[in-house]
């Protein structure tokens, strides 16, 4: 087996061709949380359609885009930012803010982290408990919020372990935070993915907690990656008028801005990722909890996180078994308080799914 000392990301499809000799092309990737209907068949027409578009400046406003999302999202446009990915607006939020003291959930996504470190924060990490199935203990997690701590991030559902916090359970959080003075930023990147986006959402929360932020992309429900859009919605408007003020001009180009525009009026196509991801994730679920060989959590986003039982196996043994056959799940070691003993993966089409069941459940 080859001991790879990186821990490859989704992206990483090169360094794992040159590491292991397989052309990138043919891996399939479980890693990188991708909808696997790839783009909308009604994007891709309409951005062959208006390829002029790349030819005039977009509005600087993104009036048209912001009033798209915003029916997608049922808020008010003008609660709604855009940017070059969810990555800029974590760090234009962080930026505008300030923190000093950060209470960041986790395991969870380390570019919260960088951007933290590079602000000056201190972090506080509140880890969720595998004893718990990584379900948040919502009344304790509000205790650790004191007047000290004046920026809490939340992913949700949870990367990686595809845990929620409901609607509900959100109130009590921006409550408490409310009066400690607190601002809370709810990374939605996965939401669109479960079951029931209504009862995890915190968008229809933010014309009644000014303390809030709520981030989505479209790299991952809408197979864009590439596209680098993503957007934001608070009730915040000092927040607003800070960003909007010290934005750089054009945060998106046109052929982006058209393509937020359409994709997110496919309604075909977002009802059929919501079916496959549905199914996909009921059979996933049922063929690895059947097993002795692994632990399974509740999964609430497009991926699912599990524990490996087998003392003899770790992580790296499975992520070298896989990338072999090639398919690439995240080996989860690098994830604070995870280690060797958990992976993740995503869920694909029915056949790529099911080579990995095989993969990873035969003996």
């Amino acid at each position: 087996m080859i001991k790879h000392k990186e821990h490859f990301h989704g992206s990483d499809l090169e360094k794992i061709e040159k590491i292991y000799g397989i052309n990138k092309d043919e891996i399939i990737s479980f890693s990188a949380n991708v909808n696997p209907l790839g783009v909308s068949p009604l994007l891709r027409k309409t951005l062959a359609d208006k390829i002029d578009v790349i030819t005039s400046y977009p509005d600087r406003e993104y009036t048209a885009l912001r009033k798209s999302i915003a029916n997608y999202c049922q808020c008010n446009y003008e609660q709604v930012l855009v940017g070059n990915g969810a990555t800029e607006l974590i760090s234009l939020f962080i930026q505008v803010t300030n923190p000093k003291n950060t209470l960041l959930l986790g395991p969870t996504y380390s570019e919260y982290e960088r951007d933290l470190k590079m602000q000056g924060s201190s972090i506080c990490h509140y880890n969720l408990k595998e004893s718990d199935n990584f379900r948040l203990d919502v009344s304790d997690f509000t205790d650790a919020i004191n007047e000290d701590v004046d920026f809490v991030i939340i992913c949700n559902p949870n990367n990686p372990t595809s845990s929620v916090i409901t609607t509900t359970e959100m109130t009590t959080i921006l409550d408490r935070c409310k009066a400690t003075g607190t601002y809370v930023m709810v990374d939605e990147t996965y939401a669109e993915f479960a079951p029931s986006v209504a009862e995890i959402s915190s968008v229809s929360l933010c014309g009644d907690y000014d303390n809030l932020m709520v981030l989505r992309g479209t790299s991952k429900f809408f197979a864009s990656p590439g596209l680098r859009l993503g957007y934001a919605i608070t009730g915040n408007q000092h927040i607003l008028q800070e960003i909007n003020t010290n934005k750089n001009p054009w945060m998106i180009n046109s052929l982006a801005a058209v393509a937020g525009e359409t994709m997110f009026s496919d309604t075909e196509y977002i009802n059929a990722t919501r079916q496959l991801i549905s199914e996909e994730r009921d059979k996933m679920m049922k063929l690895f909890s059947s097993s002795d060989r692994y632990k399974t959590y509740p999964s609430y986003g497009n991926f699912m996180l599990v524990q490996i039982l087998d003392p003899d196996v770790t992580s790296d043994m499975l992520f070298d078994k896989c990338i072999r056959q090639k398919l690439m799940i995240r080996d989860c070691s690098t994830f604070e308080t995870l280690g060797d003993r958990f992976i993740r993966f995503c869920f694909m089409s029915k056949e790529d799914n099911q080579r990995l069941a095989n993969c990873l459940l035969e003996n």
